[in-house]
Formats: C-alpha cells, sequence, structure tokens
C-alpha cells in the first residue's frame, strides 16, 4: 500500500513538521497522530477519493483533518524542503545528471475553475527539479526563465550546491531569441527546436524524459484532473508528489 508511511519516509519528514503545542488552559481533543493525517493525505494523493469519503476504518481522520495538515505542511513549506532534501540525496549518491535537463507544460483539465489551470516543469531524467502551476491562457515561453529560477539549491556534495543544468532542452513552444539569450545569460545552452522547420531534430531522443516525469505524476490519481478550487491545495499536492517521486527513486536506488 503506497500511502503507507514507511520508517525511512517518517525519518525524513518528521523533523520538517512544525510543532503545534497543546494549551494547557485549552487542551481539548487530542491532536491525531502527523503521521496517521500524513496517511489519509497520501491515500488521497494516490487514489483520487474525495476527502469527505475517507476510510475512517484507517485510522486517517477525518477529510477536513488531512485537508487542513496539508495547508498548514505547505504553508510551513515542508513539502519544498522535503523535494530539496531528497534532491540532494540523490545528487550524493550520484543520480542527477546535470549535463541536460527537459522543460514542458502539461494542461490540467480544471472541474471547478481556479485562476491558474497548467503545469509546468524543469527536469533532469526521471527527476523532477521545479514545478509551477499557471493560467491555462500563458505561453508556455513565459514559464522559461522562472522555471530555472525556481530550481533550488541542491546540495549533497563538496562545494558550492548545484543549480544549474549545462543544457536544457524544450519543443517549438519554447522558440524565441529573446529567451535563448536570457538562458544563455544564466550559464545555460539553450537546445530548442525552431518553428517552420521539418520535424526530426534529433530532440526526441531527450523529449522522453519530460514525458516520463508527467507519466510519473499522472500516476497520482489525484494530479489526473484538478478538483481543487484553491491553487495552493493543489501545489501542495504537486509538491507533496516530487517528493513522492524523489524517494521512490532513492529507494529503488538502495534495492540495486
Amino acid at each position: 500500500m503506497p500511502w503507507v508511511v514507511s520508517d525511512e519516509l517518517w525519518a525524513r519528514i518528521e523533523p520538517l513538521l512544525p510543532v503545534v503545542p497543546r494549551r494547557a488552559d485549552h487542551p481539548g481533543r487530542k491532536r491525531l497522530d502527523d503521521r496517521k493525517v500524513l496517511s489519509g493525505i497520501l491515500f488521497v494523493l494516490y487514489t483520487d477519493i474525495p476527502g469527505e469519503f475517507l476510510p475512517q476504518a484507517l485510522g486517517f481522520g477525518s477529510g477536513m483533518t488531512c485537508w487542513r495538515r496539508l495547508r498548514d505542511w505547505n504553508e510551513a513549506g515542508v513539502w519544498q524542503r522535503l523535494h530539496e532534501s531528497l534532491l540532494a540525496e540523490l545528487h550524493a549518491a550520484g543520480v542527477l545528471d546535470w549535463s541536460r535537463a527537459v522543460i514542458d507544460g502539461s494542461h490540467v483539465r480544471a472541474m471547478k475553475g481556479g485562476p491558474k489551470l497548467d503545469r509546468a516543469r524543469s527536469t533532469v531524467p526521471g527527476i523532477p527539479l521545479a514545478v509551477s502551476l499557471t493560467g491555462g491562457n500563458r505561453n508556455d515561453v513565459t514559464q522559461l526563465m522562472p522555471l530555472i529560477e525556481a530550481v533550488p539549491p541542491v546540495r549533497g556534495r563538496r562545494g558550492r550546491p548545484r543549480r544549474r543544468p549545462d543544457t536544457i532542452y524544450a519543443d517549438r513552444g519554447y522558440d524565441h531569441d529573446k529567451y535563448r539569450k536570457q538562458v544563455r545569460a544564466v550559464g545555460i545552452s539553450p537546445v530548442i527546436a525552431r518553428r517552420g522547420i521539418e520535424h526530426g531534430s534529433g530532440l526526441g531522443v531527450h523529449r522522453w524524459v519530460v514525458e516520463q516525469s508527467f507519466a510519473l505524476l499522472h500516476w497520482f490519481r489525484r494530479l489526473r484532473i484538478r478538483w481543487e478550487i484553491r491553487d495552493d491545495i493543489h501545489e501542495a499536492f504537486l509538491s507533496l508528489a516530487c517528493g513522492i517521486i524523489c524517494w521512490r527513486r532513492l529507494k529503488n536506488l538502495a534495492l540495486c
């Protein structure tokens, strides 16, 4: 059951969670165990079950409890720090190939609306480095530099943290000389297909990487269709999913 939080994963998440002191004057009901609530959040992420139908017999707490913790932990930066710490572990293990990264966008149907309707991401082979949530009417190329800047400094090895790939690949949606110059200005070599030329540029050799990343994210049913009206809740699920993808990659590495 993928939503069960293992001891190894919990050891990485627990130190990141904010401490909520219990008021001595008005203690109220005892706060539900964070690990159980996290399992409930993962259950929703994996299955896309509505929160009000969350199985109480599994001890996850109510859907509202899971929703509130997801919101609060996202506001505290828990999911982003988890993602960054796991990227550092992958970097230390030599898994991150900084010679190239791929950027692309993916439109997601929003059943209940919301101002931000699609996702874009920058990724190295099978591992998401950064994600953003933007409006469906935004041109892909406008997110090129924001996504590059969103890649966190990745530690894990001696020397300065790494946050820039050597080369970035993109399809024709990013074909604009203005943005090529901006990419070069931050020390990255852009390899972007040009409009108006025949297919067969050779970028398909590297394009599979981002398609693989889309597939990994869409494996989480909650991310296939957006049900959240609030952007921060959808972003929280998206950020958590990126951390889980990195965790699975790290776990598979340990099994090799």
